[in-house]
């Protein structure tokens, strides 16, 4: 990849490519065997002086999810190796993955992602440089909680979810036992809750759009083998696919919340292991997420 692309001026390109002749979705997103792109995007300033840079990725897939260990193949550097990067690649976009947080005096220092998959080795290039400054109105318009202009008078003051997980962080479980997971999550009730439209053509569309509301997904977050939830999760990649169960995809609309706000599912694994498994609550803007670790034995 190279080196950082401001936000604005992707959200641009994407314009640019939505208004020209394309040739059939099969060639221009085959559904495997291509790689895995790391992306910077941006920065977050703390109050304390302090700084996170926020990193996503890009697979450049329609169905095949990657896995990628921490390590030569998947490293941060400087820092180390394992900086709570990922290692479970799901298709296509991927926005606000993890974060890494940097002292007030990091200066003019990189920090570099590196990711190989498929044979192909992809960089990105984390740095304090002005035009990747991201704040609360950047993340909201790149989730697409405002709609297809970037912005509704309902985003204004709107606070990420609060999520809490129960019981203890560290599992172990053998194959195919049932593993109970919950998390409670709640939130500012904005934006209000929308479902994404169901038609889109003839429509102008300058940034990306999405369904609004609280919801909550547990998905894998590091770890090779399959991980079967019951009941299914809704997809925290970007679907935009009619039918594609994702906040992204034409007509879906954020299912109820729960009793007591609180979400539980039944998680049970193919293959003896490490996973991480995170709960992501997203209110359509913004986010907050904790992960679980399992070992899984025979």
């Amino acid at each position: 990849m190279a080196r950082g692309i401001p936000l604005g001026f992707a959200i641009v390109l994407a314009c640019v490519s939505a208004s020209a002749v394309l040739p059939p979705v099969r060639a221009q997103a085959p559904a495997r065997g291509q790689n895995v792109v790391p992306v910077y995007e941006g920065f977050w300033t703390n109050a304390d002086g302090t700084f996170d840079f926020l990193f996503g990725y890009y697979n450049r897939n329609w169905e095949e999810e990657i896995n990628v260990p921490v390590g030569p193949e998947n490293t941060l550097d400087p820092g180390g190796a394992d900086q709570g990067q990922p290692t479970h690649f799901f298709p296509r976009r991927n926005q606000f993955v993890f974060k890494v947080h940097v002292p007030a005096n990091f200066g003019n220092k990189e920090i570099v992602w590196t990711l190989t998959s498929h044979g192909v080795t992809e960089k990105a290039y984390a740095s304090l440089r002005p035009p990747y400054a991201v704040d609360e109105t950047v993340m909201m318009a790149n989730f697409g909680a405002g709609g297809q202009t970037g912005f509704t008078p309902d985003i204004l003051g709107n606070k990420p979810p609060q999520l809490k997980l129960e019981g203890e962080k560290r599992r172990t479980v053998k194959i195919g036992e049932s593993l109970t997971l919950s998390a409670v999550a709640t939130d500012d009730g904005k934006p209000k809750p929308r479902p994404m439209p169901a038609f889109l053509v003839g429509q102008s569309h300058f940034v990306p759009n999405s369904a609004n509301g609280l919801r909550l997904s547990w998905f894998t977050y590091r770890g090779a083998g399959d991980v079967k939830f019951d009941p299914p999760q809704t997809k925290v990649w970007e679907d935009h696919r009619d039918g594609g169960n994702s906040p992204w995809s034409a007509g879906w609309s954020t299912p109820p919340v729960p009793p007591g706000n609180k979400w539980t599912v039944q998680a049970t694994f193919s293959e003896p292991g490490v996973y991480v498994l995170r709960a992501l609550a997203h209110d359509g803007g913004l986010i907050d997420y904790d992960d679980v670790t399992v070992t899984v034995t025979r």
